[in-house]
């Protein structure tokens, strides 16, 4: 199955190798298109995650504010995401 996060109908990412955590799907850090992320000082805590940092997700001049984000350093429960990207906001993830 390929899952693919698109904003405003440009694939940002694709990958047949997500990981499903709480219904969402964390993308290898080498399937999605480091050139639409941004760096944001958003961060939020995750009790068994850990930290997660914010990336803002840009495509043809429209941005969307933390719409990715991932765990720099997850706690051992969460080790499975380590190196992944996760989306929402106004990024659509899709399979088929």
């Amino acid at each position: 199955m390929t899952v693919r996060a698109t904003l405003n109908g440009t694939v940002i990412a694709q990958s047949e190798n997500t990981v499903i955590v709480e219904g969402n799907h964390y993308f290898p850090k080498d399937d999605v298109s480091a050139d639409v992320l941004t760096a944001s000082d958003t961060h939020t805590i995750c009790p068994w995650k850990g930290t997660a940092s914010y990336y803002s997700v840009t495509v043809d001049g429209t941005t969307s504010t933390d719409a990715a984000w991932y765990y720099p350093r997850p706690k051992e429960a969460a080790a499975e995401i380590t190196d992944r990207i996760a989306f929402w906001k106004d990024v659509e993830v899709s399979s088929d």
